[in-house]
């Protein structure tokens, strides 16, 4: 790899590997220490073609959530099975890893915007601005700049578009998986909105146990399948369909924060 080779972005290869072998030590012992990640699935990112590949999660905090995406892909990669353990994975991580991110987070300080440079594909979202509501049209370049890492690499995306559980998804994931024809993976992730602060940079409690399942790849018929119905499997593949909430009493439901936390574990001694 040249010095100053760049991505499709302008981003400088060199530098995201740094940043990223940096940002991978400093926040490794957040999944591996103070809490303990549970992982399911690392042998279907191996089988992952390099590119055009759509990782479909929920979402519980603004960066935790995608840091360990970072930290499990690139494990899952290295040949660890299901397990971080051995930050040394880290040393030539994959480069080509995107996730979809609202612009404006990305430019509120000098830490979002290191973030940014490590693998953010920014967008203006079209239904919150500055924390009020609003509605805009959506602007064909960000569409343009997914389709962009989605022809160099991997791009990971929540398209509830918010942290809070069970909200519908936003139709213009279902636009891109028809336009740009990926293998879409789903994820589904839970503990992380017990652990950290809403942001994912505190550490709000120690020994949670968090948990992130890799699905198999969705069927899709790209060229005859309605938008609704994308969004379906979608919603059911990540487990944030309405019907998952019908099963769930309204008891367990309003103890729902109260009794994950009895999801914890007892940290070893060493």
């Amino acid at each position: 790899m040249g010095l100053f080779k760049k991505n499709p972005f302008g981003h400088i290869l060199f530098i995201k590997k740094w940043l990223i072998r940096i940002m991978g030590v400093i926040t490794h012992q957040r999944y591996k220490g103070f809490n303990k990640l549970e992982i399911e699935g690392s042998d279907i990112i191996r089988s992952l073609p390099d590119k055009n590949v759509l990782f479909v999660s929920n979402h519980q905090t603004y960066f935790a959530d995608v840091v360990a995406m970072f930290h499990v892909f690139n494990a899952s990669l290295s040949g660890r099975i299901d397990s971080i353990k051995n930050v040394g994975y880290l040393w030539n991580p994959k480069l080509n890893v995107y996730y979809v991110a609202a612009a404006e987070t990305m430019k509120k300080s000098l830490l979002t915007k290191v973030m940014a440079y490590a693998g953010s594909v920014s967008i203006e979202r079209t239904w919150r601005a500055e924390g009020k509501e609003v509605k805009r049209q959506v602007k064909m370049s960000d569409i343009t700049n997914i389709g962009t890492a989605l022809n160099d690499g991997w791009v990971i995306t929540f398209p509830q578009g918010t942290t809070t559980p069970w909200k519908p998804l936003r139709k213009g994931t279902a636009h891109i998986i028809k336009r740009y024809k990926p293998v879409v993976v789903p994820v589904v992730i839970d503990g992380f909105r017990r652990s950290f602060d809403k942001k994912g940079l505190r550490v709000k409690k120690k020994g949670i146990l968090q948990s992130m399942v890799i699905k198999e790849p969705l069927e899709f018929d790209y060229e005859n399948e309605s938008v609704d119905s994308i969004i379906e499997k979608l919603e059911y593949a990540i487990e944030q369909h309405p019907s998952f909430l019908k099963v769930i009493p309204k008891e367990e439901l309003l103890a729902y924060e109260e009794e994950n936390q009895k999801r914890r574990f007892r940290a070893p001694s060493s």
